[in-house]
């Protein structure tokens, strides 16, 4: 069968990372959590105190951080490891969340992250999400989708994210890291959060997770099988 990228982009709480995962699994193909990799960076640098204005030491740091993603045979799910940590938790907390989008501002964090991801990508058969996969990482990606949705049920879904998580935190507060981190992500000088010119736009305000699933799988589908044909055609 041929096997395509995917490139998932949009806002934070869309709904990307599950939704990715969904079509992954519904392909069999590899789910690639970019977001969770920016997360990881961020947490090392916090413990470590890396200074964000200091190129050499932002550089020296990037040279000691490995990330993978291993499944969980008892839950399923893919968790994010730094230098062979298990960090899937904390990376999900608020005050990772509150500094992230600085983080990734960073020109060397970007460089050092995108390296990675391509090489993740370069066999196709891959889901990844994240703010800038279509329009950097993988331009060339057959299926590019740029999810939104409005800021306060945004902030409702963190909410509820974190309260199963066992985090108690005020809307208003999540609301204000949602802008916050929106203002970061759309102004970066590189690598800006936008919708690339050949994405599909997708609301998710007011769509559930298995319509959300099932539309970017009617898409994939769509995409692979206009791949088998040009190929056979080619022939």
């Amino acid at each position: 069968m041929s096997k395509i990228i995917i490139a998932v982009d949009g806002y934070s709480s869309c709904g990307k990372s599950t939704t990715a995962k969904g079509v992954a699994a519904h392909l069999g193909y590899a789910y690639i959590d970019t977001g969770a990799m920016y997360r990881a960076v961020t947490l090392y640098f916090h413990t470590h105190h890396i200074t964000l204005t200091n190129p050499r030491e932002i550089s020296k740091a990037l040279e000691g951080i490995k990330i993978d993603f291993r499944r969980n045979p008892e839950t399923g799910r893919n968790e994010t490891y730094l230098n062979g940590l298990n960090v899937e938790d904390e990376i999900r907390k608020l005050y990772i969340a509150n500094w992230v989008s600085e983080v990734s501002a960073v020109s060397e964090v970007r460089r050092a992250m995108v390296a990675q991801q391509q090489r993740m990508g370069k066999a196709k058969g891959v889901v990844m999400d994240g703010r800038d996969i279509g329009t950097v990482v993988f331009p060339e990606a057959e299926l590019k989708v740029f999810m939104t949705a409005d800021p306060q049920i945004r902030a409702q879904r963190r909410q509820i994210e974190l309260l199963e998580k066992g985090e108690m935190l005020d809307l208003e507060d999540i609301l204000k890291n949602i802008h916050k981190r929106d203002l970061i992500d759309t102004t970066r000088a590189d690598s800006p959060l936008r919708q690339a010119d050949d994405a599909t736009l997708v609301d998710t305000s007011f769509m559930t997770l298995d319509e959300q699933i099932e539309l970017l799988t009617n898409l994939a589908d769509e995409k692979i099988s206009s791949s088998i044909r040009q190929r056979h055609s080619s022939l």
